[in-house]
């Protein structure tokens, strides 16, 4: 059961990941039109992605720890 719930967390980790990167991608793109409200709005975004897959990570990594 604890295998199933660490992989999940990495999955979710995974996913905001993804997402962060899509986001990053969005933001250099606005930039380099001279939007940068709208970079900054997306850059902000894969910030908030990037800390929510940190959070999914520590939990994977303590999950996978009490499996020891």
């Amino acid at each position: 059961m604890r295998i199933k719930m660490a992989r999940d967390e990495h999955n979710k980790a995974a996913e905001h990941h993804e997402n962060a990167a899509k986001a990053h991608r969005s933001a250099a793109e606005h930039h380099g039109k001279g939007d940068h409200t709208k970079g900054k709005e997306h850059a902000n975004v894969a910030k908030q992605h990037s800390q929510t897959a940190n959070q999914h990570t520590d939990q994977a990594h303590s999950k996978s720890q009490q499996q020891k």
